[in-house]
């Protein structure tokens, strides 16, 4: 298992990823709707936009891209970091690939440079987060754009 930097040619493969993940991990938990627009949100444009100003990570098995995820400044902020597009195939979920994901952009530059950090979290990773030291912005479990707005001090 290999996790780095993404590569121009495999933009359309991890589009495939999310989109396979978002179908299968959310559907008893959002509107198929709802999935469907977070799935065409992260197209190839949509997943080209993010990699310029994030620094976006895969993780690889062989020729198969198996997880992602994204870290970058929150709004410009140099004291501040978002985490985004967490996903890890279905195919490998439970076997630690998340967890390995989370401490790779924890070590990213951008999370070592912030004193907050915060992650637009889907119901289903919430418990995932928390038992990673993330908790609700503001101790609020508030739900917004389709996600809960979870955050983490150093």
């Amino acid at each position: 298992m290999e996790i780095r930097l993404i590569k121009e040619n495999e933009i359309s493969q991890t589009c495939t990823m999310i989109a396979k993940t978002c179908r299968i991990s959310l559907k008893y938990y959002y509107p198929k709707k709802a999935i469907e627009q977070v799935i065409q949100s992260l197209d190839e444009e949509g997943l080209k936009k993010r990699i310029s100003f994030t620094h976006f990570y895969i993780v690889k098995e062989g020729d198969a891209i198996i997880g992602c995820g994204a870290i970058g400044p929150y709004w410009g902020s140099e004291t501040e970091s978002s985490l985004f597009t967490i996903f890890v195939d279905p195919d490998f979920q439970g076997k630690g690939i998340g967890k390995k994901i989370m401490q790779t952009l924890e070590n990213d530059e951008y999370f070592l440079r912030a004193r907050r950090i915060e992650i637009p979290a889907g119901i289903v990773a919430i418990p995932f987060y928390k038992k990673l030291g993330y908790e609700f912005k503001n101790n609020e479990m508030i739900f917004e754009k389709g996600h809960f707005k979870m955050e983490k001090y150093r």
